[in-house]
């Protein structure tokens, strides 16, 4: 999908959470804010070894019976709203790139059917929906990194549509050895821990385990989804447009969406090199003067889910009034605007968070509050 205007749909945040290696989203912030990093070096394939690798970890990586992700997911959605959640005015969002993968992995080295009751993505959800107790109104979105933004403007477009009154959008992501060992072929999951948006010879990304929920509503809020910009090259499989058009594309969208606004940017900053010096360029040209910070050097990229778990630390950090810096990353920076330390949150009235994906896909949001 190709956009190059902003979708300005507001839309209230009731709740929202994450659950990351470190705990909750106030938990996590307060990590991040101290300069704590979640990841630790871990064989790539788990228990069958291989390289060591950064990884953001809730638990061992290799994937159990039930999968290991449920009991996390069973937590977290413990501590959301109570709603009719599934039902048409109250329909559920589902976004991730992994689903059950790990659990196909699994089957195809021990052979126990059992495996196969949540390994694709409609049978992880549908395996989810029972567990949890939704009704039939549940959407699933997977579309690599930029996932969770595409949830969040879906909830926003059936609450301004007048098609729902509240909406949960729900996103989890949890490392496999599929999913790590198949960055780790691409040799930008490396021994090197990620130091994003840093200007040095080499890049390297972590992965990590996360989950998160957002319940959007029609009734006003203090935090509200302003505007949601999406924008897909279809470039190429992994890369990104040379010249930096897609990120140029997104963040013009989502700036005159911000126009008059006093904004700081959450970027995607995984710690790759050309993709963070096109993303941290392009983010200095459209909101001249706004600190850059991004967090994938302490929680690892939780890949689909990372745009719904950024934004619930967003919030916390917000209502602690401290905006964690870039963790993980030194001087020199691709830009001066990158954001080493933590800064005051009580300088803005709004946020910019972007995710990006392979093969050009650029996602952004704007988050206002009072």
């Amino acid at each position: 999908m190709n956009r190059t205007t902003a979708d300005q749909l507001p839309a209230g945040i009731e709740a929202c959470d994450c659950l990351t290696p470190f705990g909750d989203a106030p938990t996590t912030a307060a990590a991040l804010l101290a300069g704590r990093s979640a990841l630790a070096l871990t064989p790539v394939l788990g228990r069958d070894g291989g390289d060591p690798v950064p990884l953001a970890l809730l638990g061992p990586m290799d994937e159990t019976l039930s999968p290991r992700w449920l009991p996390a997911l069973r937590s977290l959605a413990a501590t959301s709203p109570a709603g009719e959640w599934g039902s048409a005015r109250e329909p559920v969002i589902v976004t991730s790139s992994n689903f059950g993968v790990g659990s196909l992995y699994a089957f195809t080295r021990d052979r126990d059917a059992r495996h196969l009751a949540h390994g694709t993505p409609f049978a992880s959800v549908e395996f989810l929906q029972r567990e949890l107790g939704w009704g039939e109104h549940v959407t699933v979105f997977s579309h690599a990194c930029v996932t969770a933004h595409l949830g969040l403007a879906h909830a926003a477009r059936l609450l301004h549509a007048g098609l729902a009154e509240r909406v949960l959008v729900f996103s989890f992501d949890f490392v496999s050895p599929f999913v790590a060992g198949g960055f780790h072929r691409l040799k930008i999951l490396n021994a090197a821990f990620p130091a994003p948006y840093a200007n040095r010879d080499t890049g390297a990304i972590g992965l990590g385990d996360g989950a998160a929920f957002a319940v959007l509503t029609r009734a006003a809020a203090p935090f509200r989804l302003a505007a949601h910009a999406l924008h897909n090259e279809m470039f190429h499989f992994t890369a990104n447009r040379p010249d930096g058009t897609g990120f140029d594309v997104c963040a013009s969208a989502i700036a005159a969406a911000a126009a008059g606004r006093r904004v700081w940017v959450k970027g995607h900053g995984t710690g790759t090199l050309e993709a963070g010096r096109l993303e941290a360029e392009s983010i200095a040209r459209h909101f001249p003067g706004a600190p850059l910070t991004g967090w994938k050097g302490s929680l690892g990229h939780t890949l689909g889910s990372c745009g719904l778990v950024e934004l619930a630390v967003a919030l916390a950090a917000l209502r602690a009034q401290k905006i964690p810096g870039t963790v993980g990353t030194t001087e020199p920076t691709f830009t001066d605007a990158v954001a080493l330390s933590p800064f005051a949150a009580t300088a803005f009235d709004g946020a910019i968070l972007t995710s990006n994906a392979f093969g050009g896909a650029h996602a952004a949001m704007l988050l206002n509050y009072d």
